[in-house]
């Protein structure tokens, strides 16, 4: 009787643990962190090769005709696209099949196949780029059990436990098989545990080998089976199992495997890859599919064949599983994506936006601005143009940033030649001299004085020595050490030419152009001594993709961002602080800088680039720091800017200018994902306008050596007679 009293409270106690676990938090749910969602609409600037490029990354299969979720074929100019159901950050988005049509620009339609409706905008499910797991090193993505294949559930039982549903937790005469067959075979062959039981084993024991543990588990499991339906255990077992190892990471559920098996959700494996689920759980390490494929495949063959015996699969469904490949995912693609220069960036924006105590919550889900398909180009292009620069000097280092010119938000990050490497992001974290990037803001300054200056205005290129209160001069130099007496406005912003910059900047005041600076989002304080004129500024190339945004976005300062929502374990919002916004460079004269930056990729410092896409106009500026210490380029498409910087971390000298080391790495991106023509889009306040060459003077359009350029209409009061002295009947008649 004691011991009978002793059993009943330690039965109460486990009951208890038990009972906490399963009516509580059964897993610590890791944070879901997804890419951005591509939104496909009317005019949206995604080319028909970059959407299918981000159907395969999702794992959609190209067929003839689809018939089913997850399937999508293609014309020339014509998607037809059957998307998966997923949870977006503004609302489930049901299963659905449309009908995506492109022309040179990009999307021209996008109509629905049941009815032929046309949509406003669609969404693509975002890519799932990781989980961050906690202290445990145990990942998993919940799938209820509604959601998983019968098949998968009917192997289980065939293979686990076929009298799951008539015993009490657990089987003796399971037990007793094995123990005799173990013993006829003189080691253990054969186990005896039920689902249930190794439910218990997983949840609340240890894998140690003793009566005790035996006897601990076997209870549990009859509390457990007391307590609980069937389903409930079901459902436990199946997110619960243990399913393999990703690195450090042990990958537990069936819902994981899925993705780290065959990189696509449950719901579309085949019989054959949702029977190797069932097939590896007996040991994930021995039947490792990419170590031992024969060894995995046989016992997939294995459940397949128990599935037929029991009537589940005709003897023809059986041929064809046990005749297909495995269909396993890429090895060498880890479920996890590689991204420690932009995660480094997302669990800050975390923390300052929401607080540190967030990754703490468990089955959060944390959308990105991530650009799956720029990350993958940025990273190629970096790997492969650092690998030419080293041959004239391997410790060159480099930082890039790529933003979603619509969205404001970072879309790619590289913080070192080896992409993966997890240390120091230059991306975000040096702080070198930005060079001539810092020109379009100088000439921003300048060009909101309409009344003073426009792209034709003369600018002084001559000799001039400037003297600060110690005393000190500066003598600023062309590039090629040469003076031309005057050249206009553009011409000097094109050709990137320092000593007409500095005049102009004097002109206007160093205070006005660090104003404009700090206007476009440059964080840090900025001194204002005229050799700041020259880039003696020190950035990242994170705040010069901030400020080149800005440009960007029609003069309109976004602060840039890696996170647009969080949900929590409901999927309901989470509230964080909001994004700054405000408009810094007046819509119209950031026009004019615009397009002086399309004309320094078509006949300026970066000519080269436009002369590697001919019939896309880019815009683009290069950057070189004293001694050529630094290199950069800061440039943008339709879709995307970008900014790259290539130094030495010793800040040693390269030998690289911004066109020869940083626009490298850009032209190479734009040739990984090729760049969407820059939209000239009409400007309230803008005219086409007409100058004197030599002297600026605004003329009509008739007149002789004038240049056409864009103007400020507030700017442009054209001389009537082509400059000439007015006639006495014109004098009197004011014509």
């Amino acid at each position: 009787m004691a011991l009978l009293a002793g059993l009943i409270i330690y039965s109460i106690y486990l009951d208890q643990i038990i009972a906490r676990k399963f009516e509580g938090q059964k897993w610590h749910l890791p944070a879901q962190v997804f890419s951005r969602s591509m939104a496909i609409y009317p005019g949206a600037a995604v080319s028909h090769s970059q959407l299918i490029a981000e159907l395969k990354l999702l794992g959609y299969r190209k067929v003839a005709n689809p018939r089913q979720v997850g399937e999508f074929s293609a014309s020339s100019t014509r998607v037809d696209l059957w998307r998966r159901p997923f949870l977006h950050p503004q609302g489930s988005q049901a299963e659905q099949r449309v009908m995506i049509t492109f022309d040179s620009q990009g999307v021209e339609s996008v109509a629905r196949q049941s009815d032929n409706r046309q949509l406003a905008v669609f969404h693509l499910e975002p890519v799932l780029l990781d989980r961050m797991i906690a202290g445990d090193g145990e990942d998993r993505l919940f799938v209820d059990a509604q959601q998983m294949p019968k098949a998968i559930v009917d192997a289980l039982i065939l293979v686990e436990d076929r009298s799951f549903y008539e015993h009490h937790g657990v089987n003796p005469f399971a037990i007793v098989r094995a123990a005799l067959v173990n013993l006829s075979a003189g080691r253990t062959v054969q186990g005896g545990s039920t689902l249930t039981q190794q439910l218990a084993k997983n949840f609340f024991l240890s894998s140690e080998r003793s009566i005790v543990r035996k006897l601990r588990e076997a209870l549990m499991a009859i509390i457990i089976d007391f307590r609980y339906d069937k389903d409930e255990i079901l459902e436990a077992y199946l997110n619960e199992v243990y399913m393999g190892q990703d690195k450090a990471r042990a990958v537990h559920g069936m819902g994981l495997a899925s993705q780290f098996y065959f990189g696509r959700p449950i719901a579309e494996l085949t019989l054959p890859q949702q029977a190797f689920l069932v097939a590896v759980i007996k040991g994930p390490s021995y039947y490792n599919p990419w170590r031992y494929p024969e060894r995995a495949q046989a016992r997939r063959d294995l459940v397949l064949r128990l599935l037929m015996e029991a009537q589940q699969l005709s003897v023809a469904q059986y041929k064809v599983a046990v005749d297909s490949p495995l269909g396993l995912r890429q090895f060498d693609k880890s479920v996890q994506q590689k991204l420690p220069a932009f995660f480094a960036v997302v669990r800050h924006e975390l923390s300052e936006r929401y607080g540190d105590a967030l990754l703490q919550q468990s089955g959060i889900k944390v959308y990105t601005t991530l650009d799956p398909m720029a990350q993958e180009a940025a990273e190629t292009a970096v790997e492969s143009t650092m690998k030419q620069l080293a041959k004239r000097d391997k410790a060159l280092q480099v930082g890039m940033v790529v933003t979603d010119k619509y969205s404001a938000g970072i879309a790619a990050m590289v913080g070192d030649k080896v992409p993966s490497y997890y240390g120091f992001n230059r991306a975000v974290e040096i702080r070198r001299p930005i060079g001539s990037l810092i020109k379009p803001f100088v000439y921003a300054s300048a060009l909101t004085q309409a009344d003073k200056y426009t792209l034709a205005t003369p600018l002084k290129d001559e000799p001039i020595t400037l003297t600060n209160q110690h005393g000190q001069t500066w003598s600023p130099q062309n590039v090629d050490k040469q003076f031309s007496g005057q050249v206009p406005l553009l011409t000097a912003f094109k050709k990137s030419m320092n000593v007409p910059t500095v005049n102009l900047g004097m002109a206007i005041g160093t205070d006005a152009v660090a104003t404009t600076l700090d206007k476009a989002g440059w964080p840090d304080k900025i001194s204002e001594y005229p050799s700041m004129l020259l880039g003696a500024v020190n950035g990242s190339p994170l705040m010069v993709a901030q400020v080149y945004q800005t440009l960007a976005d029609n003069g309109r300062y976004r602060q840039l961002s890696a996170v647009t929502h969080v949900l929590d374990m409901d999927n309901q919002a989470l509230a964080g602080s909001p994004i700054k916004t405000h408009q810094a460079i007046p819509v119209a004269s950031d026009f004019l800088v615009r397009h002086a930056m399309t004309q320094v990729t078509q006949s300026g410092t970066a000519s080269r680039l436009g002369r590697a896409f001919p019939g896309v106009t880019l815009a683009g500026k290069t950057g070189t720091s004293n001694d050529s210490r630094d290199s950069w380029f800061a440039g943008f498409d339709e879709r995307n800017v970008a900014s790259v910087w290539v130094g030495r971390d010793d800040n040693g000298k390269t030998g690289l200018y911004g066109s020869s080391g940083a626009m490298a790495v850009y032209q190479e991106f734009l040739r990984q994902r090729a760049p969407i023509s820059l939209r000239r889009t009409p400007v309230e306040g803008v005219v086409q306008g007409y100058f004197d060459r030599d002297t600026g003077v605004a003329q009509e359009a008739d007149c002789d050596n004038v240049m056409a350029l864009p103007a400020l209409r507030e700017s442009y009061r054209p001389v009537r007679n082509c400059g000439q002295p007015l006639s006495w009947w014109q004098k009197l008649t004011g014509s």
